[in-house]
């Protein structure tokens, strides 16, 4: 049961019972290229007390170079066995909230990493959403020289199947991100069986 602090706050007491409740386990946040992952995940990972880790960044620090130099400079089947050793050594390293690219679950074993050390969150979000955010981009390979809609129809098609199976999916649209870190957290906290307590205030007629 929650147990709520003299004068402490129904949000903070939450907060706490769900990184308690998540004990070594990560938040892994995965969903399409542009959906918001990395933005939603800086703003909930200081809510769980926990830190934050982009995947791509790791990837970019371990090789030296940027994912577009290393699709350009090695192809993408270099780039997706550097995602797998890479996100397997973040989630082997304790909580945190995690957010992958958009390509990471095309690997059963992250697949299975994830499932064993973490919940995941499908930040889902509409086509034209997804679109117009890539569209504002230079940085990612998959779309380069190509049309973004042909594009996103066309991974959308392989990887929502692997998102669908997601233990949390929320819908990432044009709202203040804090939005939907507000929406990850009460998905959470149903996830794990956390029942909020009422204030003796509160239960007061």
């Amino acid at each position: 049961m929650m147990r709520f602090a003299p004068g402490g706050k129904k949000e903070d007491t939450l907060d706490q019972a769900i990184r308690e409740r998540l004990g070594s386990r990560s938040i892994v946040l995965v969903g399409m290229p542009g959906c918001g992952k990395s933005a939603i995940g800086r703003r909930l990972a200081p809510r769980l007390d926990l830190p934050f880790v982009d995947a791509d960044e790791e990837i970019e620090r371990a090789a030296g170079k940027s994912i577009k130099e290393i699709f350009a400079d090695h192809g993408e089947a270099y780039f997706r066995d550097g995602e797998r050793r890479v996100i397997a050594r973040l989630l082997a390293s304790g909580p945190q909230v995690l957010a992958t690219g958009g390509g990471a679950l095309m690997a059963e074993e992250t697949r299975e990493n994830i499932r064993r050390a973490g919940l995941s969150v499908w930040v889902k979000a509409d086509v034209a959403v997804l679109v117009r955010r890539v569209s504002k981009r230079s940085n990612r390979p998959l779309f380069e020289g190509r049309d973004p809609d042909v594009v996103m129809q066309e991974l959308m098609r392989v990887r929502y199947p692997l998102f669908a199976a997601a233990d949390i999916v929320v819908q990432s649209r044009d709202v203040p991100h804090d939005v939907i870190v507000g929406e990850i957290m009460q998905a959470l906290a149903a996830k794990l069986g956390i029942t909020e307590a009422r204030t003796d205030a509160e239960k007061a007629p």
